[in-house]
């Protein structure tokens, strides 16, 4: 599959509709908190039940594939998500909230995030960022940034974020 989802595809709108009953579906999201890596998040009945409506809406990879590792941290990551807000993940990021100087993430750790090689190590990053980005984030775009985490999308990040000015 080298579709992204998007709001518009059949993938984006059942992972949207999923996310948004996680609301009213407290056991689901508990289970998914839980799972402290990508391995506890593929072994997890909720995750099962949406990868098979995905895979019938045209999530085609196979079992074996690398790519379902980071659809699992995706939706590790989800869970922790309160609000489907505009900004990307680096935006947020770098945010910063009303009557704050510095930005939500920390250049620092920032820059660890950017250092994550594999996706657990992507999912405990940002799994403990997300609750100083006050859990908002464009939802559609953290799973496909996820899902295609490399060169391409750490550049990306670099140049969405905001670096605080030196002084």
């Amino acid at each position: 599959m080298s579709d992204r989802f998007s709001r518009d595809n059949a993938i984006g709108k059942i992972l949207l509709n999923w996310w948004e009953g996680l609301a009213d579906d407290r056991a689901s999201r508990a289970i998914l908190r839980r799972a402290g890596n990508t391995t506890a998040v593929v072994l997890s009945a909720p995750y099962q039940h949406l990868f098979r409506r995905l895979s019938a809406a045209g999530w085609n990879e196979g079992k074996t594939s690398p790519l379902n590792d980071r659809l699992a941290a995706a939706i590790g990551l989800l869970v922790h998500v309160e609000q489907d807000g505009p900004l990307s993940p680096a935006k947020a990021m770098s945010h910063k909230a009303a009557g704050e100087e510095r930005p939500a993430v920390s250049e620092l750790r920032f820059m660890r995030l950017l250092e994550s090689d594999s996706p657990d190590s992507l999912l405990t990053g940002l799994r403990r960022v997300l609750p100083l980005m006050e859990q908002r984030i464009d939802v559609i775009e953290l799973v496909n940034d996820v899902l295609f985490w490399g060169d391409k999308v750490k550049k990306s990040w670099a140049y969405d974020y905001e670096w605080p000015a030196r002084t």
